[in-house]
């Protein structure tokens, strides 16, 4: 049965999308079938993968006018596309009996067929997002290793452990994704510090740097490792991912503090 995980954060530019599809094209990598949501109306992740305009979007999927319908990116690696549309979705849902539950009804066909479904939320805390952590089995924080990225992580995780209180018990944080790391850089390295005094073994030991070959993949209509398997890019999310298979088979315990963003010095 296909593991489920949410990728998110309310604030953009943090390499969610980014994550979403390497992590993705990263598992096929390592033998597993893997399914991408595009949950964003912004369309992100079909755009990066070159995707052309679909009939069947998750925007008709949510909407009840079809079931999930994949399109295949590469062996092993499918998606299900987004569109502009979908950015009316919640206000066209909002009235829906079992609003909050729509995505984990679309996913119970398809869970058998996938080692892992994977879901690129919108940079917002609404109703989509619900959703998917309504379905999800853990959420994955990204996380840029700047001064600001630390602001409303007190939010998301609040909305996190409601969620978990009220809708989804098997909730859990997977892990903190540490992005857009440069070493040389102090900021940097105080910031990954603070969200490991807070979060603890929940960050991920892999950090991805902060490589050009990552923002050239998109423009290319590839994932890093289609565009350069030889790159940092390629070779962080492939031990990310290593590290995800490892913590799926053994799970780390919930105990995690909430840094505020003024504990960077």
């Amino acid at each position: 049965m296909g593991i489920i995980i949410s990728l998110l954060n309310h604030k953009g530019g943090v390499g969610k999308t980014t994550s979403t599809i390497n992590i993705g094209a990263g598992l096929v990598e390592l033998g597993k079938k893997v399914l991408l949501i595009d949950l964003d109306p912004q369309a992100n992740l079909t755009l990066s993968l070159g995707i052309p305009r679909q009939k069947y979007t998750i925007y008709e999927a949510v909407r009840g006018e079809s079931e999930l319908v994949p399109y295949t990116v590469k062996e092993g690696l499918d998606v299900i596309t987004s569109t502009l549309d979908l950015s009316g979705a919640e206000m066209e849902l909002i009235n829906e009996a079992g609003r909050e539950f729509i995505m984990r009804e679309l996913f119970e066909p398809v869970k058998e067929e996938y080692d892992f479904i994977i879901i690129d939320c919108p940079p917002s805390l609404g109703l989509l997002t619900l959703n998917a952590l309504t379905s999800s089995d853990y959420v994955y924080i990204p996380l840029q290793t700047e001064f600001l990225a630390l602001q409303g992580l007190a939010k998301i995780k609040q909305v996190i452990d409601k969620v978990r209180f009220r809708l989804n018990k098997r909730l859990q944080i997977g892990g903190v994704i540490a992005t857009m790391y440069d070493k040389r850089k102090v900021l940097n390295r105080d910031v990954v510090e603070t969200i490991r005094k807070y979060f603890g073994p929940k960050v991920f030991n892999t950090l991805i740097r902060s490589t050009v070959a990552l923002a050239e993949a998109p423009a290319q209509r590839k994932d890093i490792f289609g565009y350069n398997r030889r790159s940092n890019g390629a070779k962080d999310y492939l031990a990310l991912c290593k590290e995800i298979l490892e913590r799926v088979a053994n799970p780390i315990p919930e105990r995690t503090r909430t840094p505020r963003a003024n504990s960077v010095q």
